[in-house]
């Protein structure tokens, strides 16, 4: 099957322009620092965060003095990466650019990272193949990518019962695949993959949905794009998700997610 990846594209930017994906993204603030301490960013090193979102992961490598370009290609997800990087005193350069058409030369880069970035990119083997080409060899590629069995993993399938992905586009969820993993990178790269688990805290699970639902941009396109007997549908399931998924004892919510970080070295 044919697949118009532009339009793809486009359909994605508008999705993750809508709601303020920041209000999510701080939250995972965590996944960067430790990505980037499994990495061991140097101070001096050129890196490269690439889908970076509100620029968790920038900011991660800026404090450990590395010499960090923020690049995605939503504006104004970079715009509040930079007015972060200011508030802290940080260098960060941010460049609007396509992950499937990076800007910048082959080998540029010490370092190119990605925390649930590069894993929404249409055309994996396109993104996986400009991941590879801008890292020096000798480079180290750190990604953070939700699993399928996780808890985000389960939230996208039960969205997509509800509205279905761009037919022919593979699922984000193969990058949290080992399988998909060495296929993508494999032969550029020696992959190396561990499991961990981010936990989203919220008073409860109506707190978590009602969060998700007004700032997470997938979430918000779904609910919007269901009429009213539709959402409440979704919004059942997603409430049954969280409450079985829920290990708090305290009575709030305490979501544990599984994601895989991997650390990719680059061939010489």
């Amino acid at each position: 099957m044919s697949v118009e990846y532009d339009a793809v594209k486009t359909r994605q930017r508008d999705t993750w322009a809508s709601g303020d994906y920041a209000v999510i993204g701080t939250t995972l603030q965590m996944v960067g620092e430790t990505l980037c301490e499994t990495l061991d960013v140097a101070a001096g090193e050129r890196v490269l965060d690439v889908a970076a979102g509100n620029g968790n992961a920038s900011l991660a490598a800026a404090r450990r003095g590395g010499s960090v370009v923020a690049s995605d290609y939503v504006g104004a997800l970079l715009e509040g990466t930079a007015a972060r990087a200011r508030c802290e005193g940080l260098a960060v350069e941010t460049r609007q650019a396509d992950a499937e058409a990076l800007p910048f030369g082959d080998g540029e880069f010490d370092v190119v990272v990605s925390t649930f970035g590069v894993m929404f990119c249409p055309d994996q083997e396109r993104a996986a193949a400009e991941l590879l080409r801008v890292c020096r060899p000798g480079g180290r590629i750190g990604l953070a990518n939700w699993t399928p069995t996780g808890f985000v993993g389960r939230m996208f399938k039960v969205i997509g019962g509800y509205v279905p992905p761009p037919a022919g586009v593979a699922s984000p969820l193969l990058w949290g695949t080992e399988d998909r993993l060495a296929s993508l990178l494999g032969s550029g790269a020696k992959v190396d993959v561990r499991r961990r688990d981010f936990v989203f805290r919220y008073r409860s699970a109506e707190h978590w949905l009602d969060t998700f639902r007004t700032y997470y941009g997938p979430t918000l396109k779904a609910f919007a794009a269901l009429d009213e007997g539709g959402r409440a549908a979704l919004e059942r399931d997603l409430l049954a998700l969280a409450e079985e998924s829920n290990t708090s004892t305290t009575g709030t919510s305490r979501i544990p997610s599984e994601y895989l970080e991997v650390v990719a070295t680059r061939v010489e």
